[in-house]
């Protein structure tokens, strides 16, 4: 891939990254749904680094220094990889002409990842069972991951306009 291409995915992972920050924050004042808790996610990542993946309880582990700088740092890194999958799913070609349809199959299909890894290794189980409200929950992550495909659809379109 080129720097061209890279840097275009960079950019798009970005962007996609900040439009569900965006919806979260809409969604948390209009529908008093709580803006996700990525130190959360960085005290997980930090567990890690010390040789322990899995948690009873995220929320119950040890806090950890820098925990939410390390948690909003691997959100967005998660969104840059996720651009990434999308330029192997559908060809860097794809960020000189982007298609929504690819963008959202990603976006969507990247719900997996909580589902199946970080919510059970964080104490909430598969697709957040453990949880008050495990509907609730499976229902917010799949809208929040398909407006995440609708970000790297947008940011794409954005990006790879020829600057004038």
């Amino acid at each position: 891939m080129t720097q061209s291409v890279w840097g275009s995915i960079v950019l798009t992972g970005v962007g996609a990254t900040m439009a569900t920050d965006m919806w979260c924050l809409a969604r948390q004042r209009v529908f008093a749904v709580a803006f996700p808790n990525y130190r959360l996610v960085g005290r997980w990542i930090a567990h890690m680094a010390r040789g322990r993946f899995v948690h009873g309880s995220i929320a119950a582990a040890a806090p950890v220094r820098g925990e939410r700088a390390i948690g909003w740092s691997t959100h967005y890194a998660i969104g840059i990889l996720f651009a990434f999958v999308l330029a192997l799913a559908a060809g860097p070609r794809w960020f000189q002409h982007p298609t929504l349809a690819p963008a959202m199959l990603v976006g969507i299909g990247t719900v997996i990842a909580p589902f199946f890894i970080m919510q059970p290794a964080m104490g909430a189980g598969i697709a957040a069972r453990r949880t008050p409200r495990p509907s609730a929950a499976r229902f917010h992550s799949l809208v929040m991951h398909a407006i995440f495909g609708i970000g790297l659809y947008l940011t794409a379109l954005i990006v790879s306009q020829p600057s004038t």
